[in-house]
């Protein structure tokens, strides 16, 4: 079909996915719920628009107009403008994904500014993925995530989950750190499930990631011996790490007794010979069942 249409429209350009800048003064149509095309005026008599118009699903920008500080963080992005000398400011990237098809970016982006009661730098990746850009000159002021993202959720009806960047003060190398940070989100939820994942948190998972599958079969599989196919085990372990390694802490947490708790943990140091009451080998486990995953 995109050939019979390229040799009646020369100018036709095909995308697989929805490009986050638009040429207005080209014609778009939907394909599908993704692919679309454009087509410069030129090719189109008013007979073919009105065609068109029928079969094809015109296309009505899907990305909100970028704001002058979403151009400009995006000018130095490209380098196309040099970031001020001397900045005090703080920043972080915070990307974000969507299941596909459950929110436009223009409403996204309406609900985002309400929530932070600010007009929030958002740059779009593509329809389901994107940028926060996060600036403030008061760590302490720093939006925490975890806590919106419930309502977030809840308020919109979608699915989206986070992965927090580090704060930055200094914009050397700022287009490879955005897409180190892109990058690590991808295979931070690779390995974790969970909706808000810090850098920080995924410094296991992208280390692991660098790691030669052999050895992570091999580490699968010596530590947790018996022990890797335990759902029960695994999320214990999990859940004694989150409560800093306080049984007491993560017994309320598992909605058990302590004593049972410290049965499982006795059982798994008695066919193991692994103690996960200690921060090291506690770690060595966690680092097996995230090697598991994969």
């Amino acid at each position: 079909m995109i050939e019979k249409l390229k040799r009646i429209f020369p100018s036709l350009l095909h995308y697989e996915t929805i490009p986050t800048q638009i040429n207005n003064e080209l014609k778009w149509f939907f394909l599908n719920d993704s692919e679309i095309i454009s087509i410069h005026p030129v090719d189109l008599a008013d007979k073919d628009l009105q065609l068109l118009n029928t079969f094809l699903q015109p296309y009505d920008t899907l990305f909100p107009v970028l704001s002058n500080e979403e151009q400009q963080w995006r000018n130095w992005l490209d380098g196309k403008t040099d970031f001020p000398a001397n900045s005090s400011m703080a920043f972080r990237f915070v990307y974000f994904q969507i299941t596909p098809n459950q929110i436009r970016p223009k409403v996204f982006k309406e609900a985002i500014n309400e929530l932070f009661e600010t007009n929030t730098v958002v740059l779009w990746e593509s329809d389901r993925e994107g940028i926060i850009i996060e600036s403030t000159e008061n760590l302490e002021d720093s939006i925490s995530y975890k806590e919106i993202i419930d309502v977030l959720m809840s308020d919109l009806y979608i699915n989206i989950r986070f992965f927090i960047g580090p704060f930055n003060n200094s914009l050397d190398r700022l287009k490879e750190l955005y897409e180190q940070v892109i990058a690590g989100a991808h295979i931070a939820f690779a390995y974790s499930e969970q909706s808000v994942v810090t850098y920080l948190e995924a410094v296991p998972y992208l280390l692991l990631d660098q790691s030669d599958p052999v050895l992570k079969q091999e580490l699968h599989h010596l530590i947790l011996q018996d022990f890797r196919n335990d759902s029960e085990f695994i999320h214990m372990v999990e859940v004694l790490l989150e409560s800093n390694l306080n049984i007491s802490v993560a017994a309320k947490n598992l909605y058990m007794h302590r004593n049972s708790l410290q049965y499982r943990i006795d059982k798994f140091y008695e066919k193991t010979g692994i103690d996960i009451r200690d921060f090291r080998q506690a770690l060595t486990v966690y680092l097996a069942i995230l090697a598991g995953n994969q």
